[in-house]
């Protein structure tokens, strides 16, 4: 093993795929999850029961989500205290010029930069941790010097970059929304089953409209799907832990046996263009679409959609929420994920596809 090998495991710097684009982004998505996208449920919350100390915790929240981010991953890579908390400089710094573009607009690149820019300062700190008599000082201004200087250089090129993907995504969907609306559906409801994060990926590029809809469905599909098509295996306490908690549960049986996925993965299939060709479904949550990726996880989803109702109609540019959008959020996140998944499902145990037992939880 070479001196820097060596040094690098004394130091607790793993550089691994698992590390930074497991670990980190899910812990990143959780980040986010406990400020920006909390904060836009008390917001919306205090804006409909007219609380406005409802809305000034959540606005509070809400600023937050660069400093959460960053002391998330921070915490997943490990880092040793005064680097983990010196994280929240730079991810404040990270989401907020990450937020802007290089011409200076306004850019959906403040996760994605929080993630690139709060890995590098904590591994920078994790690297200079108690080799001085001084850490106290030599850590955290290492962390904060590279983390800041770091999103001065990168953060608004990753905006741009961010924005211009997101950008394109959504373009996408909205002149070709059948194939798009399949694509969409069903790559980020795959996300969301597999040990990454959907949530942080919709947030990184800032999905919304159709695509975020699209990607509303796709999730529903997974968790819903997974939920029901299982109840014979897991019952009661499977169709909440999966349809209220995640559908991560079944990658065990999934590596297992991987036709247990396919229910799913076709209900996405034919819930994304529904979503985006028959209901006009759009997901515009004011947090940038990181509620896009959540499905049902907590009603996070369907919350995120109504909250983009609400500032939808405020804003002006939808005059009402309809009862056709009730009855499309029902359809999509809810009964056509369960029935269709439950139908699929039906067929392929009688091909023996999925045999008794292939979707038990342990």
């Amino acid at each position: 093993m070479g001196k820097t090998s060596q040094f690098l495991k004394r130091q607790g710097i793993e550089i691994s795929l698992r590390r930074y684009g497991i670990d980190a982004l899910g812990a990143m998505a959780q980040g986010l999850f406990c400020s920006l996208l909390i904060g836009t449920i008390l917001d919306t919350l205090g804006t409909q029961l007219g609380l406005d100390f409802l809305v000034r915790v959540g606005e509070y929240a809400s600023a937050m989500s660069g400093p959460a981010m960053a002391i998330a991953i921070g915490w997943a890579l490990k880092a040793p205290p005064l680097a983990l908390f010196s994280l929240a400089t730079a991810g404040y710094a990270a989401n907020a010029l990450g937020s802007t573009t290089l011409d200076g607009g306004a850019g959906a690149g403040g996760p994605l930069a929080v993630l690139f820019i709060a890995i590098l300062a904590a591994e920078a700190g994790k690297a200079v941790s108690k080799l001085t008599k001084v850490d106290i000082l030599v850590t955290p201004l290492v962390t904060i010097l590279v983390g800041v200087g770091l999103s001065a250089l990168l953060a608004p090129a990753i905006g741009t970059a961010a924005t211009a993907v997101g950008g394109f995504v959504m373009l996408a969907t909205d002149l070709q929304p059948f194939l798009m609306g399949v694509v969409v559906s069903v790559v980020i409801g795959v996300a969301l089953t597999l040990p990454i994060s959907s949530a942080a990926i919709c947030a990184a590029f800032g999905l919304t409209g159709l695509a975020g809809g699209a990607a509303v469905a796709g999730c529903c599909a997974n968790m819903v799907g997974f939920a029901v098509l299982s109840f014979r295996e897991n019952r009661w306490g499977g169709l909440v832990s999966q349809g209220l908690g995640t559908s991560m549960l079944q990658m065990g049986n999934i590596v297992k046996n991987p036709r247990i996925w396919l229910p799913a993965i076709l209900t996405s299939a034919i819930t994304g263009p529904l979503a985006t060709c028959v209901f006009h479904f759009q997901m515009n949550d004011p947090a940038g679409g990181v509620a896009a990726g959540m499905g049902t996880c907590g009603l996070v989803g369907p919350i995120g959609v109504y909250a983009g109702w609400v500032a939808d109609v405020a804003a002006g540019v939808k005059q009402a929420i309809t009862a056709m959008d009730w009855v499309a959020m029902a359809l999509l996140c809810f009964l056509l994920p369960g029935v269709l998944s439950w139908a699929f499902g039906l067929l392929f145990r009688r091909l023996g596809w999925i045999r008794p037992g292939d979707l038990a939880l342990d």
